[in-house]
């Protein structure tokens, strides 16, 4: 898993809000309300409208596995009024789906702002009790066991086929629009597993619908300490995810700094921190240079793995 750090950033100035003008600032999550990118966003969002002096607008914006409100923030004019919230589909999207209008790889990063590894969880009633008992019933049934996650191509996909490669195991997929989504399904016993964020599932966990059965990244999470990392059982096995702010093409990098400066504020906040950590996120607070930096580390990882995987396009 990444290691949680906090870059020193200065906080907001009043010239911040002069400088972007009067209009509020549009953070465009492109998943489904409920889900992770959705929680942090909201979590972030009083204390980034308090940095930056103007109303700070949270916008679902949902479909094509994130694609549908990626490409509209690819569209909007570059002066720091339209940002997207994005993970590692800005990654595996394109490489899915080599049709895309658009380019994430041409969009600015403003900020990191969280690391995560996600959780495989399973519908209540479901023969196998743990993920042995899962991989076992997997095994037994190839190719009828379910798993949902926020979309194709989306890191939770790329999670599934890793486990199905290493445990040599056959499930189905199922995509949604978010991992909310397919936390109801799995609630609702008309799938019966996905691969998506600890605060997307918790709903679940909450009315006693599902359970946990594994983590994938590289160690156990404080508040789940009785779960396993996947690689405890399947060895190898290792893939978290994490969140970062996006700008449009040709965004200017003061503006993206400045920007950057708010978010930095909010997360430094004690308790914000705390919620994002109760979310099941690492709270990281890192700056354009060094978001973009990760960001093509990351690309590297993650091209292999889709190869690996069989789900590049083209």
């Amino acid at each position: 898993m990444l290691r949680r750090t906090l870059l020193a950033l200065p906080l907001a100035t009043p010239a911040l809000a002069q400088n972007l003008g009067e209009r509020p600032v549009r953070l465009i999550v492109p998943y489904s309300a409920g889900g992770v990118a959705d929680t942090v966003a909201r979590i972030l969002q009083q204390r980034v409208s308090e940095h930056l002096g103007l109303p700070f607008i949270i916008e679902n914006r949902t479909g094509a596995s994130g694609a549908i409100g990626a490409g509209f923030v690819a569209q909007a004019q570059p002066d720091g009024h339209v940002l997207l919230l994005e993970g590692a589909t800005s990654i595996t999207g394109p490489l899915a789906n080599r049709s895309l209008p658009f380019d994430y790889a041409a969009m600015p990063l403003v900020a990191q702002v969280t690391a995560a590894p996600y959780v495989l969880g399973i519908r209540a009633g479901f023969p196998g009790e743990d993920l042995r008992g899962f991989l076992a019933e997997a095994r037994r049934r190839p190719g009828e066991v379910t798993f949902g996650t926020p979309g194709i191509a989306h890191v939770g996909h790329l999670m599934g086929e890793l486990l199905q490669s290493l445990a040599d195991v056959r499930l189905e997929h199922v995509p949604f629009r978010g991992g909310a989504d397919a936390a109801r399904e799995v609630a609702g016993g008309r799938i019966d597993a996905c691969f998506i964020s600890e605060s997307s599932f918790n709903p679940v966990l909450r009315g006693e619908r599902g359970r946990v059965v594994g983590v994938t990244g590289a160690a156990r999470r404080p508040n789940l300490p009785n779960v396993p990392a996947i690689g405890e059982i399947v060895p190898g096995y290792d893939l978290s995810t994490w969140m970062m702010i996006f700008s449009p093409p040709g965004t200017p990098l003061p503006i993206r700094q400045r920007l950057s400066q708010a978010f930095a504020a909010a997360l430094a906040d004690p308790q914000i921190r705390e919620r994002i950590d109760a979310s099941g996120n690492d709270p990281v607070s890192a700056g354009p240079e060094a978001a973009e930096a990760l960001w093509r580390r990351e690309r590297e990882k993650l091209t292999g793995l889709m190869r690996r995987a069989g789900l590049v396009q083209g």
